[in-house]
């Protein structure tokens, strides 16, 4: 049985939450770059921005290689729900547009468009909706799609099909938790722009018009829960509640069932349990779209770890390479054993195999650990199985049984243990002493399950394809067969008649040719006998 509304405000309001099984609590090193600004940065002398940074499908291009474009000229379009455009993020030239390297785990290329910065940042004109409230929930939905906003908590859902939701919400609950060990983007965009944050929640509320919106943020920012409570002290129905830091307590799931005790069924949403979660991110951009007419072009990024000399959060624009936020903070590559650039946290992160790699929507943090910062990886030993993995887990799940059947490659066992619902954030891995890379195994078993479901569903519209060939030929041979059945039954018809009518003529000549005869032979016999008659005389 869920909590009701009731005993979950009253416990809200006790700051008495509930928690969710298993977690860990790596040790915290957000002091490395979360005492300073905000900074911006200089101009790239070239932005990569790929064409597809969010759950769904990239749009089409509407520029080409020579184009001139402008800071927020729209580069893709799309009529698809499940696409949203991306930006320039400066003015400049296309240089081209082709195959780059892209920001995930595989190091893999993809389509992305190349604009040379000609230095002067000149920027399309805004298009704000500043008086949100005399606009229709369509028009703001709209500009929210229109200005390219995608989940920034990592996620990268298109943000206005999540606003669009009609079902009846009793929770709007704002993640600003930031559970990984060095990322601090979330934390100083808290302190810095309450205020904007608070205006995109504002927004958000006119368009769900949930009940109660619970911001959350864990009790290590506590500059960041004081600007956000004094931000959103004059709305009654704002809460700001202080969560026990606890990784990985940001996890959508985990955060709903730390505030509310409701669990999200696995296959199921957070709208099923009467809740919809946002990232403080997140409702930064919507404020910056819809106040100020801002499309997303540009993020706050930690840049991290012992072997930059300068950490730091940084205003990053969308395409710019990981080489030019590294040589802003400073890197040392001598720090290290060998050169890691790693994409994320040290939890949930990748190592990146190039740092031509862009700054993309969801880039949170870019981690240099210097030697000795970061366990080093070893060489993976025997699972000696003692459960550690399956106590750490948030999901409740038996890793133990994933990693075996994940790599004896037995995925129809696997998912038997529920492997998607697993949420990768390497709590099992970070315990096992084995050393054994246990969210690896789960993610190369998920994407090889993808692979083979993709390919049994091409079969499959293969086969329908085939079968409807083979029933529609079957249908074209039997019509031809109808066509050639009636076709003779006509012809039959036909000379049937036209026998029947040679029948009848052939019969009326013989009775003529009878009458004839007869009539011959009546009048001979008359002139016989007249000469008779004659001869009597």
């Amino acid at each position: 049985m869920f909590a009701d509304y009731d005993l979950i405000m009253e416990r809200l309001a006790q700051q008495n939450l509930w928690d969710f099984p298993g977690g860990v609590e790596p040790q915290q090193y957000k002091e490395l770059s979360n005492q300073s600004d905000i900074a911006t940065m200089s101009l790239p002398e070239r932005v990569y921005i790929p064409l597809k940074q969010h759950i769904g499908v990239k749009g089409e291009l509407i520029v080409k290689e020579g184009d001139t474009v402008l800071k927020g000229q729209a580069l893709t379009a799309s009529d698809n729900a499940f696409s949203v455009p991306i930006h320039t993020s400066t003015s400049g030239k296309v240089i081209s547009i082709g195959e780059h390297v892209a920001a995930h785990p595989s190091g893999l290329k993809e389509p992305t468009i190349t604009i040379e910065a000609d230095g002067k940042d000149l920027e399309c004109e805004p298009k704000p909706l500043s008086d949100y409230k005399q606009h229709s929930k369509a028009e703001i939905i709209e500009a929210i799609c229109k200005a390219g906003i995608s989940g920034m908590g990592g996620a990268g859902f298109p943000t206005h099909l999540k606003s669009t939701n009609v079902k009846p919400i009793e929770f709007l609950i704002i993640n600003g938790i930031e559970c990984e060990p060095y990322i601090t983007s979330d934390d100083r965009l808290m302190r810095e722009h309450a205020w904007q944050i608070r205006q995109g929640i504002d927004i958000l509320m006119h368009l769900l018009q949930a009940q109660q919106v619970i911001v959350a943020v864990e009790d290590n920012k506590p500059e960041a829960l004081s600007t956000m409570s004094i931000a959103c002290q004059q709305q009654e129905n704002y809460q700001v509640i202080s969560v026990p830091t606890k990784y990985p307590a940001g996890g959508e799931k985990q955060l709903i069932q730390v505030l509310t005790s409701r669990e999200v069924p696995a296959d199921g949403l957070p709208i099923d349990v009467g809740c919809l979660m946002y990232n403080v991110g997140t409702c930064y951009a919507i404020a910056d779209a819809i106040m100020e007419g801002k499309p997303l072009i540009e993020r706050v990024v930690t840049i991290t770890g012992k072997a930059a000399q300068k950490p730091q959060n940084v205003w990053a624009k969308i395409g710019t390479p990981i080489k030019h936020l590294l040589h802003y903070a400073r890197y040392e590559p001598e720090f290290q054993p060998y050169p890691r650039v790693i994409m994320g946290g040290p939890m949930m992160g990748f190592t990146l195999s190039s740092v031509q790699v862009p700054v993309v929507k969801i880039t949170n943090c870019i981690l240099v650990p210097a030697s000795g910062e970061l366990p080093i990886v070893e060489d993976e030993r025997a699972c000696i199985r003692c459960s550690a993995c399956a106590d750490a887990c948030p999901a409740s799940l038996l890793p133990q049984q994933m990693f075996w059947h994940s790599k004896a490659k037995e995925y129809d066992k696997a998912q038997e243990y529920n492997l998607f619902d697993c949420i990768e954030c390497g709590a099992c891995a970070y315990v096992c002493p084995s050393e054994i890379p246990l969210v690896h195994y789960y993610r190369k078993a998920k994407a090889d399950i993808r692979a083979q479901q993709s390919e049994k569903e091409k079969a499959e519209k293969a086969r329908v394809r085939f079968e409807a060939r083979k029933a529609r030929l079957q249908r074209e041979k039997e019509a031809r067969e109808e066509k050639h059945r009636l076709a003779a039954e006509a012809r039959k018809k036909a000379m049937n008649k036209e026998g029947n009518s040679s029948k009848s003529t052939a019969n009326d000549k013989v009775a003529a040719a009878i009458a004839r005869a007869k009539a011959k032979k009546a009048a001979a016999a008359a002139d016989i006998k007249n000469n008779e008659k004659r001869q009597d005389d």
